[in-house]
């Protein structure tokens, strides 16, 4: 009997083990690049400008007031905190902007107030230049995030065999505008919108197999998009609409002007826009 119960044991231990192994497996997965859209593939592959735009952050907010859902949390917010590193990185990709650091401004200007009290300490000339002004300053943020959107499904079953699916979109909306620094007047103003698809598909059997045997068993899989990666991609896209806007009313120039017709700057221009 002892022999059964040590047996029984270190069954229970390898397998312990082997969850164990299995968790650290997970926790050892590689760190990956952010998968990205086809906005930023459209973003890249913008052709070059006359010259590059110095451009001014100084905050993308989130406007919406919108938190999570319970249970998930009432303190988290339901779109992402960071819009405005995404709309940094957007625009250092899309090759047209120079943006200038003013997120963090207190900051660069406290190390710039080290570097001259280093040089006054050392007797050494101060030859730190200017910050650079910005020619533009770019405004907006994110401003609507709607759930339930639309929601749906469907389901089959017979004789206890069954599998069903249900869909949900949400909606998330982007506001960009370029404002002209010497007199305040908007150039131009972009508001784009990316959905946010959910999906569940179930599939159980639930009958019985024998007069006192009954068989139940039932499997599903959920997939949500991350609402951070829509975020990003409706943000790549606001700052592509907003260069083909700039072009076509003449605020900035592409390098060779031919290039409009074949690029895909042209398909976002020609694009119509949506109607309820």
């Amino acid at each position: 009997m002892r022999f059964v119960i040590l047996i029984l044991l270190s069954a229970v231990l390898s397998g312990c083990a082997g969850v164990v192994s299995h968790s650290e497996g997970l926790e050892g997965t590689p760190t990956t690049l952010t998968p990205r859209s086809g906005t930023y593939k459209d973003l890249i592959a913008l052709p070059p400008p006359a010259g590059k735009i110095y451009a001014a952050v100084y905050d993308f907010r989130d406007m919406t007031g919108q938190y999570k859902p319970a249970p998930a949390s009432t303190f988290s917010t339901a779109v992402t905190q960071g819009a405005a590193a995404m709309l940094m990185g957007a625009l250092v990709d899309s090759g047209w902007f120079t943006p200038l650091e003013r997120v963090g401004l207190q900051n660069l200007l406290t190390e710039r107030k080290i570097i001259r009290a280093e040089s006054e300490r050392y007797g050494r000339p101060d030859t730190l230049p200017s910050l650079r002004s910005a020619s533009v300053l770019l405004e907006g943020g994110i401003i609507a995030y709607e759930s339930n959107i639309r929601t749906g499904g469907a389901g089959v079953e017979y004789f206890g065999i069954g599998t069903s699916g249900q869909y949900q979109v949400d909606q998330v909306t982007i506001n960009l505008r370029a404002v002209e620094i010497s007199s305040g007047e908007v150039l131009a103003n972009v508001t784009t919108t990316k959905t946010i698809y959910s999906k569940e598909i179930r599939a159980g059997v639930y009958r019985f197999i024998d007069f006192k045997r009954l068989l139940e068993a039932e499997a599903g899989v959920t997939t949500n998009e991350p609402t951070q990666l829509a975020t990003m991609s409706a943000i790549e896209s606001a700052v592509i609409h907003l260069i083909a806007r700039g072009i076509t009313t003449n605020l900035w120039n592409l390098k060779d002007a031919e290039a409009l017709e074949t690029s895909v700057l042209n398909d976002y221009l020609q694009a119509p826009t949506p109607m309820l």
